[in-house]
């Protein structure tokens, strides 16, 4: 798998980590993804994707040309083409409000197709894409086409979110909310609200992800792991809680997830990051 990333030059860099495309033949199909701090942009250029919710009432999804996906709270399963052609886009938790008009809530755990967000817009940006034959051509189009819907007023509360959102996501979720609201000067309800609004999830749920992401990532499958470590290093003070939450998060113990892990390795600069796991 060929996966090449760019990070946008500002004001996009505000609200976006990086585009990506990727393309190959993957090792792994079907993979188990964990919540992340992270809201997703898809343009698929191959064959369909499936996925399914770790929620057994909600239906699996066949999905095609390109789809939005809100902050995630629970894991789901997607299964890969083959080939991979897709251009991607990995938004910060609040990135996708300035580009959407929509309400972050709606996005939360869900898949929505691009034209339900932007009307009979998909073809067109596929088709500047895959009329290019390099990566990089194809993630400037994406990066041009991204700075031409970015609102040019932040909606209200937007900067509050954005300002808060940065403090967790450098300290990976271990600011205590009272202090965010202390030095915001507003009440956890409002934070709360306004993070509703433009993330889809209250300030607390985004720092259990940060939390948790920078637990996951730190995990070397190569070398022995210490957990109570690694968990307290990550913030989790309460072993019993942290393994309930893993669990939760990944679908595994940490015991089964790092012999999972050592299984299946992943490939070399891909996936960017330990999150998703190949499914067992």
């Amino acid at each position: 798998m060929e996966y090449v990333v760019r990070v946008p030059a500002p004001p996009l860099d505000r609200f976006i980590d990086d585009i990506y495309c990727l393309t190959g033949t993957p090792r792994h199909r079907r993979m188990n993804v964990p919540p992340m701090p992270s809201a997703h942009l898809f343009v698929n250029l191959g064959g369909p994707v499936r996925l399914w919710d770790s929620d057994p009432s909600v239906p699996p999804a066949v999905l095609t040309d390109g789809w939005f996906m809100g902050v995630w709270t629970r894991r789901f399963l997607f299964e890969y083409p083959t080939p991979v052609r897709l251009v991607g886009v990995h938004f910060k938790p609040w990135g996708l409000s300035p580009f959407t008009g929509m309400p972050a809530a709606e996005l939360r755990n869900r898949w929505v197709p691009v034209d339900a967000v932007w009307q009979r817009s998909l073809d067109r940006i596929r088709n500047q894409v895959d009329g290019i034959a390099s990566a990089t051509g194809r993630l400037r189009v994406v990066e041009e086409e991204l700075r031409s819907r970015l609102a040019e007023a932040p909606s209200h509360g937007l900067d509050l979110v954005q300002h808060t959102g940065r403090r967790l996501e450098t300290s990976h979720g271990a600011i205590p909310i009272g202090a965010l609201t202390d030095a915001a000067g507003v009440s956890g309800n409002h934070l709360a609200t306004q993070f509703k609004s433009h993330v889809g999830v209250t300030p607390k749920r985004v720092a259990r992800i940060y939390r948790f992401a920078r637990l996951i990532v730190s995990v070397d499958a190569l070398r022995p792991v210490d957990w109570s470590r690694l968990a307290q290093t990550a913030g989790y003070f309460d072993q019993a809680h942290f393994g309930r939450e893993f669990k939760d998060f990944t679908g595994h113990t940490p015991t089964d997830y790092l012999a999972l892990r050592r299984r299946f390795p992943a490939e070399r600069g891909f996936p960017p990051d330990s999150g998703p796991m190949p499914v067992d």
